[in-house]
């Protein structure tokens, strides 16, 4: 199946769902972080003194395990939408769209109130130029 593709005014009606999902994955992001530094720190402890702290280390797994799950999912209704998460702390998210006959992605960052712009599909979003510049 082909990727969809957006219009400007259909990928900015999915701007609120998808500022939504980020700040949700960000949150996610930042329980997967602390869990891995807690899983770390109870695994030096063990290999350090032989004290067994097994209970608190497999809470830590655990929680690593449902952050990475929460966040997969959270991925997977990026994907759903239509559109490519392309980096959670920047929050960009691309949307495939056709420009002068040419696919290329409309690019939108957390934060912007409207997509403004757009960049090659090989370009990433260094190549990010104003929508009005092809």
């Amino acid at each position: 199946m082909p990727p969809t593709q957006f219009t400007r005014e259909e990928a900015e009606e999915l701007l609120p769902r998808l500022t939504q999902l980020l700040a949700e994955m960000r949150e996610r992001r930042t329980e997967y972080n602390r869990f891995a530094a807690q899983a770390v720190e109870l695994s030096d402890k063990m290999r350090g003194n032989g004290q067994l702290a097994q209970a608190d280390l497999k809470g830590a797994q655990e929680g690593l395990e449902q952050a990475v799950a929460a966040l997969n999912g959270l991925g997977e209704q990026i994907s759903e939408l239509g559109c490519e998460l392309k980096d959670i702390d920047q929050g960009l998210i691309d949307f495939r769209t056709e420009m002068d006959g040419k696919e290329v992605y409309l690019c939108w960052k957390l934060g912007e109130e409207r997509v403004e712009w757009w960049h090659e599909l090989d370009t990433g979003f260094a190549g990010r130029q104003p929508l009005g510049q092809q």
